[in-house]
């Protein structure tokens, strides 16, 4: 097994990307927007644009590469419901659709505590067991209609193999309907009626089976190309340090959503938006998450040039600060967001500094919330953001690793393959910056965090 095609279902992008497990490294990327569709019966995930992007990217590099397996990776909150023929019972609601929020009273009144679950109660269809109540509730007769529930990772690796499936690092993903501590289905899935229609439980690795004869003829692929289970996205930003590092240790996914998880944490007491994930060994994961790039590209209106140095003294010198935002996480998530000292111009590369500083302070916070200790990595988009790691480490006091993989959710899926241990390169190690110390206590005092 060495050429891996990655189907990689970002909130942001549906990405295809080819692995090659020998280099650890991604060989091309293929992406397409992941533009929800606004039709009836409510705003749903484009299942088959996306199916068809990823037939066509198959086709292209079995081609150039020849494709050895396939593993799928999928954001969280997300699930899909058949009916007996196979074929989905309702379009994939996408998770920011508000619908649930209508029936959200109702919903509470079901809901396990956190204590049990470590999921967090979240707005719209973050909940997993709130899209599936409210799903019921709008159309009567649904419930009887849904044969399967998978999760969504499984959900692809059923269009590619037949094979209905779900992995717990999805059901673990702030769903109400898992229970961390226990390893079991939580007491809502009884309540929706859904617990003996959740697929068979398996590991992200298990082989699920070979590709489906009409999809190897399409693809041009052998008829015995391996699927495995699949696996959250988090969960596989994850995976190769699980694999290959003693804890305690942090990894920090960044794309759409910066997700902060901890393994080896120090005991906390639950904070505010905090949660419980469950890793692919299946054991629970402290976590935040928050939506940071959505954030950075809002105020910053997608600048993508590289600040120079007069903004960063901008920023600097005139104590420019964004301060905590109702997108932010923890004890932050009622405020209202608000600039101290000279607002910058959108777009500008000033802003882009004091917002990428902003959300390096909010990881910082999400890092001590959930008790991290020992290394701190950094996959994903802001990985090559230097202004955000400068930040980071002098506000975690240490050196913060980025890695080079410019997907941090592909190595670790392509890994499900083959767990030899090896984490993705590292590109550069970013230490503390003593002229930014400052900066991080003013900003700390502004909000009313003492040291």
């Amino acid at each position: 097994m060495r050429r891996i095609s990655v189907i990689d279902i970002g909130k942001t992008n549906v990405k295809l990307a080819m692995v090659g497990l020998d280099s650890g490294s991604e060989l091309a990327v293929l992406t397409r927007p992941n533009t929800p569709l606004a039709a009836p019966p409510y705003r749903h995930f484009d299942t088959e644009g996306h199916w068809q992007f990823i037939l066509d990217g198959l086709a292209v590099f079995q081609g150039r590469f020849g494709v050895d397996g396939i593993a799928v990776t999928t954001h969280g909150a997300s699930g899909a419901l058949l009916d007996a023929a196979g074929n989905l019972a309702v379009p994939i609601l996408d998770y920011e659709d508000p619908g649930p929020d209508s029936v959200a009273a109702e919903y509470d009144r079901l809901r396990p505590d956190f204590a049990d679950t470590g999921t967090p109660r979240l707005p719209g269809g973050l909940n997993l067991g709130a899209q599936i109540h409210w799903q019921f509730a709008r159309d009567p007769g649904l419930a009887a209609r849904t044969a399967t529930v998978l999760t969504y990772p499984q959900y692809w690796a059923f269009r590619l193999t037949g094979v209905r499936s779900c992995d717990v690092t999805s059901l673990g993903c702030h769903s109400d309907l898992w229970l961390p501590g226990q390893g079991a289905l939580s007491p809502l899935c009884a309540q929706l009626g859904i617990q003996h229609k959740i697929a068979p439980r398996r590991r992200p690795d298990d082989i699920l089976g070979p590709v489906l004869p009409e999809i190897a003829a399409r693809c041009g692929l052998s008829a015995d190309t391996p699927v495995v289970c699949g696996i959250h996205d988090s969960n596989a930003s994850l995976y190769p340090y699980l694999l290959a590092r003693p804890a305690p240790f942090s990894v920090v996914s960044t794309g759409t959503w910066i997700v902060v998880m901890a393994v080896g944490a120090e005991q906390r007491a639950p904070a505010e938006d905090t949660q419980i994930n469950t890793d692919a060994m299946g054991n629970p994961s402290p976590s935040v998450r928050f939506m940071g790039g959505r954030t950075y590209e809002t105020l910053t209106q997608g600048m993508t040039g590289v600040p120079d140095a007069a903004a960063i003294r901008a920023v600097s010198d005139q104590r420019i600060m964004l301060l905590p935002d109702p997108n932010a996480t923890g004890a932050f998530t009622a405020r209202a967001p608000r600039w101290q000292g000279p607002a910058p111009a959108p777009g500008s590369g000033t802003c882009a500094v004091a917002v990428s500083y902003y959300l390096a302070l909010l990881t910082a916070n999400a890092l001590d919330q959930i008790g991290a200790r020992g290394p701190i990595v950094v996959e994903g988009s802001f990985a090559r953001n230097a202004d955000w790691l400068r930040m980071l480490a002098t506000a975690c006091g240490k050196p913060v690793s980025a890695t080079e993989s410019a997907t941090g959710t592909s190595l670790g899926a392509a890994l499900l393959f083959a767990p030899r241990g090896a984490g993705n390169a590292v590109a550069q190690t970013v230490p503390p910056d003593p002229a930014l110390t400052r900066y991080v206590r003013d900003w700390r005092g502004a909000i009313g965090i003492t040291p």
